[in-house]
């Protein structure tokens, strides 16, 4: 890690588990979008600057995050992905509460449709058609989860599109940013597409980060509200902004990555169905892998049935409820995670418990899912189509 990347990470501001709880249980999907019981501009600054942050595990810089919510009334906020596959609880439910969030406190959202990245990294055989249906595919899942579309706060944008309308613009900066970094700067990037520095890479994806690097201004981002995984190519970012000596730099908003399901699986993987729910999973399918899923008594610290609760089920719900018997304690609702952590790490909630419930919740999130791809036509036409294409890397 070089002095600056060292310097931004070491000034950046973890948020008090506290305050990020109470941030999170006080915004369901619901209150934050489809029936907002209070508007943008009726929110003081605090609040705006509550909700916005609440959804970063990291937040590089707090002070700049603030200084931007109070100036300027409509922040542009940068998120992408690539249409690589099927879609996981992580992507689908995940990317609609921060966007509702984000939304609700005024921000406007534009999502990335990276698909000339995703054929760049040999997403879909690198076949640029298969990946078009397979971000048509994604946008009806979020359409039928809840993300709130109305109005013209979030814009899906296809870099294909939009780099070849203004490819003036863009490629004179892609070239200045490759031309103002060494190539272990770059490589230091490859975890940004799910490769590692020890991987054997095409030259093509050793051209990605300079091109996702420049996506941040191209799109005139405020925010780059992204994983934590793509936290190398945000600093990158900022970094490059030190070079042409421009003061606003992107604030990263860096969110939690869940993990999968089975012991030691940092992240969800599509080319590993066990590890990942998919958004439209039957509800048979959700109970076994959930049944199946890695979850170990009183143990709070990496447990995935745990970290679905906290980061899907409660912000979702703002609570979790727990059904049993009287003589295995009764009924019991948590509305924070901190208290639902206490009572498992006490072994007074065990996994035969924890496990029927985080089921009942999260088939319920999707049942809205399942209903619209086997009634709508368009829908059902994508997913069977995205289903025949093989993963590749």
């Amino acid at each position: 890690m070089d002095n600056k990347e060292a310097s931004e990470k070491s000034s950046s501001q973890k948020m008090d588990n506290q305050e990020a709880s109470e941030a999170i249980d006080a915004l369901s999907l619901t209150a934050s979008s489809s029936n907002p019981s209070i508007s943008a501009s009726q929110m003081s600054l605090e609040e705006k600057f509550k909700i916005v942050r609440s959804i970063g595990e990291e937040c590089i810089q707090e002070d700049e995050l603030m200084n931007l919510l109070a100036k300027k009334p409509q922040p542009i906020c940068y998120d992408g992905f690539e249409p690589s596959g099927r879609m996981h609880i992580a992507q689908g439910v995940l990317k609609a509460l921060n966007v509702n969030k984000l939304t609700s406190a005024g921000c406007k959202v534009k999502i990335w449709i990276a698909d000339w990245f995703a054929q760049l990294n040999n997403k879909m055989g690198g076949d640029l058609k298969k990946i078009e249906v397979v971000g048509q595919y994604l946008i009806e899942i979020w359409k039928a989860v809840g993300m709130n579309l109305e109005g013209d706060q979030v814009e899906f944008l296809w870099s294909s599109k939009e780099i070849n309308s203004r490819a003036h613009e863009y490629w004179p900066l892609v070239m200045d940013i490759a031309r103002r970094n060494k190539l272990p700067r770059i490589l230091r990037c490859c975890q940004i597409m799910g490769r590692s520095e020890q991987d054997e890479l095409t030259a093509a994806q050793i051209f990605y980060p300079c091109m996702q690097c420049a996506d941040i201004f191209f799109l005139k981002a405020d925010i780059c509200q992204l994983g934590m995984d793509q936290r190398k190519v945000n600093v990158l970012a900022r970094e490059y902004c030190d070079d042409i000596k421009r003061k606003n730099k992107p604030i990263i908003l860096s969110h939690h990555m869940l993990p999968g399901l089975q012991e030691g699986q940092e992240k969800m993987s599509k080319s590993d169905p066990s590890s990942s729910i998919y958004m439209e999973d039957e509800e048979a399918e959700v109970n076994v892998k959930i049944k199946k899923a890695f979850c170990p008594p009183k143990v709070v610290e990496k447990n995935p049935c745990l970290e679905y609760v906290k980061y899907i089920v409660l912000p979702w719900f703002n609570e979790f409820k727990i059904e049993r018997s009287a003589e295995n304690g009764g009924d019991r609702t948590y509305t924070n995670f901190e208290e639902l952590a206490a009572d498992y790490e006490s072994g007074s909630l065990h996994p035969a418990d924890l496990k029927p419930a985080l089921s009942k919740a999260v088939n319920k999130i999707l049942q809205p899912v399942r209903d619209h791809f086997k009634n709508d036509q368009k829908a059902k036409d994508l997913m069977k189509r995205v289903k025949s294409y093989k993963v590749t890397r």
